[in-house]
């Protein structure tokens, strides 16, 4: 269990995340998210991340309130990843401990993360990857 403190993003992480454009529709990456089995996905403009959508992101774009109604069901889903997404997020580098996503992970209860080396994406690190990782080492492999 202790080669667990030791375990670093870069030896974890998915290398070749799928990304999405800022421009991309509702409706597209509502097809996405059926069709991949990921929780989010990094908003790239101009090859650098400048939020991530996920899931959450998606339903509360559905959420409406007396101070927000409800537009037509076709104008909502014309608007883009950037309408949508999280423009302030959380992200780790490739040397990072799995001990500060697995923290990261708990405190602020979320799936995943873009994982940014030199202001460019280098991949994504998950729970269930952070899961695998605590998974080998307590079983000493």
């Amino acid at each position: 269990m202790y080669s667990f403190l030791e375990q670093i993003v870069a030896d974890h992480m998915i290398r070749t995340p799928k990304v999405v454009t800022h421009d991309l529709t509702l409706r597209e990456l509502c097809d996405l998210f059926e069709r991949d089995d990921f929780n989010a996905y990094p908003v790239e403009e101009h090859s650098q991340v400048i939020g991530v959508v996920s899931k959450f992101d998606v339903m509360a774009s559905f959420v409406f309130t007396r101070a927000r109604i409800m537009p037509r069901h076709d104008d909502l889903m014309k608007l883009t990843a950037m309408d949508v997404m999280t423009p302030e997020f959380i992200y780790v580098g490739t040397e990072t401990k799995l001990t500060r996503v697995l923290e990261l992970i708990v405190n602020h209860r979320i799936r995943s993360m873009p994982v940014i080396e030199r202001e460019q994406l280098a991949g994504m690190i998950a729970r269930s990857d952070v899961l695998r990782a605590l998974q080998r080492c307590s079983h000493g492999t």
